[in-house]
Protein backbone atom coordinates (compact mmCIF):
# COMPACT_ATOMS: atom_id res chain seq x y z
CA UNK A 1 0.00 0.00 0.00
CA UNK A 2 2.76 2.41 0.93
CA UNK A 3 4.63 1.44 -2.21
CA UNK A 4 1.59 2.36 -4.32
CA UNK A 5 1.36 5.82 -2.72
CA UNK A 6 5.03 6.37 -3.29
CA UNK A 7 4.75 5.39 -6.97
CA UNK A 8 1.72 7.63 -7.45
CA UNK A 9 3.56 10.49 -5.79
CA UNK A 10 6.53 9.98 -8.11
CA UNK A 11 4.23 9.90 -11.13
CA UNK A 12 2.62 13.13 -9.95
CA UNK A 13 6.02 14.78 -9.55
CA UNK A 14 7.07 13.58 -12.98
CA UNK A 15 3.85 14.95 -14.47
CA UNK A 16 4.39 18.32 -12.80
CA UNK A 17 8.00 18.44 -13.94
CA UNK A 18 7.16 17.71 -17.55
CA UNK A 19 4.09 19.91 -17.95
CA UNK A 20 5.04 22.82 -15.73
CA UNK A 21 8.77 23.04 -16.35
CA UNK A 22 10.15 21.16 -19.35
CA UNK A 23 7.45 22.03 -21.91
CA UNK A 24 7.32 25.77 -21.03
CA UNK A 25 11.11 26.01 -21.09
CA UNK A 26 11.20 24.31 -24.48
CA UNK A 27 8.56 26.68 -25.87
CA UNK A 28 10.34 29.72 -24.49
CA UNK A 29 13.72 28.74 -25.90
CA UNK A 30 12.24 28.06 -29.32
CA UNK A 31 10.54 31.49 -29.31
CA UNK A 32 13.77 33.19 -28.27
CA UNK A 33 15.69 31.43 -31.03
CA UNK A 34 13.07 32.47 -33.57
CA UNK A 35 13.23 36.11 -32.45
CA UNK A 36 17.03 36.10 -32.51
CA UNK A 37 17.04 34.75 -36.07
CA UNK A 38 14.56 37.45 -37.11
CA UNK A 39 16.73 40.14 -35.53
CA UNK A 40 19.85 38.83 -37.26
CA UNK A 41 18.07 38.81 -40.62
CA UNK A 42 16.91 42.40 -40.07
CA UNK A 43 20.42 43.51 -39.09
CA UNK A 44 21.93 41.85 -42.17
CA UNK A 45 19.30 43.45 -44.37
CA UNK A 46 19.99 46.88 -42.85
CA UNK A 47 23.74 46.45 -43.34
CA UNK A 48 23.18 45.37 -46.92
CA UNK A 49 20.93 48.36 -47.59
CA UNK A 50 23.35 50.72 -45.86
CA UNK A 51 26.32 49.42 -47.87
CA UNK A 52 24.40 49.84 -51.12
CA UNK A 53 23.43 53.43 -50.32
CA UNK A 54 26.75 54.65 -48.91
CA UNK A 55 29.03 53.24 -51.62
CA UNK A 56 27.94 54.81 -54.90
CA UNK A 57 30.12 54.36 -57.97
CA UNK A 58 33.22 56.57 -57.68
CA UNK A 59 33.07 59.61 -59.91
CA UNK A 60 36.15 60.47 -61.93
CA UNK A 61 38.04 63.48 -60.63
CA UNK A 62 37.92 66.53 -62.81
CA UNK A 63 41.16 68.28 -63.62
CA UNK A 64 41.19 72.01 -63.24
CA UNK A 65 44.51 72.87 -64.90
CA UNK A 66 43.39 76.40 -65.71
CA UNK A 67 42.44 77.16 -62.11
CA UNK A 68 45.64 75.89 -60.54
CA UNK A 69 48.73 78.10 -60.50
CA UNK A 70 52.05 76.44 -59.80
CA UNK A 71 54.37 78.64 -57.78
CA UNK A 72 57.61 78.44 -55.92
CA UNK A 73 58.09 79.93 -52.51
CA UNK A 74 60.44 82.94 -52.50
CA UNK A 75 62.62 83.52 -49.43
Amino acid sequence: MLKLFFELFLLYLLYKLVFEFIIPVYRTTSQVKKKMNEMQEKMQEQQHNQNNHTNPAPQPKKKFDADYIDYEEVK
